[in-house]
């Protein structure tokens, strides 16, 4: 009889689905996952309110249902715009939740890192102050082009598109 020995055993079932930090991330798309289930609860009991509202009573002559129904607008457009807003919230919950987790995005340092790179900025500054000066010679030649556009505008020449010819 041979025990079998830790080593052999070998380490716990861990993958990158399971771990810590997966979880952490799938965590906020579970929230709006089920938070958008509870709008669309909401929303299908309140069309169905609606709808049964508009059935005659027992007994009720049918042809003159459109009498028995009132209506406040104002109550209906705010319960509508509630709705809606729940709705979208939710959703917009459970897409950023999904978002982060398929891009693997955990914390504000983690989006800071990943939006650097693939801008091209490290985390030296060196390549920010050269995104810096390159912005700054191009604000340059804009502002100067503008300069001279108003120069020529002033001095009475007649005003000519790219191709030279008059607008």
């Amino acid at each position: 009889m041979s025990d079998p020995t830790p080593a052999a055993a070998g380490p716990p079932f861990s993958t990158s689905f399971t771990n810590s930090r997966s979880r952490k991330q799938l965590s906020l798309f579970a929230a709006g996952a089920s938070f958008f289930c509870l709008s669309a609860l909401i929303t299908r009991r309140s069309l169905t309110r609606r709808y049964k509202a508009t059935l005659p009573r027992f007994y009720q002559p049918s042809n003159n249902n459109r009498a028995a129904i009132e209506v406040n607008g104002a109550t209906e457009a705010v319960e509508a715009l509630t709705i809606a807003t729940v709705n979208v919230s939710s959703f917009m919950m459970m897409m950023t939740g999904g978002f982060l987790w398929a891009f693997d995005v955990s914390s504000l340092q983690d989006l800071r890192r990943k939006v650097r790179g693939g801008l091209g900025v490290d985390g030296s500054g060196r390549s920010e102050r050269v995104a810096e000066e390159e912005f700054e010679e191009w604000l340059a030649t804009v502002i100067a082009r503008k300069e001279e556009k108003r120069e020529r505008r002033e001095g009475g020449e007649e005003r000519r598109n790219e191709r030279g010819k008059e607008r």
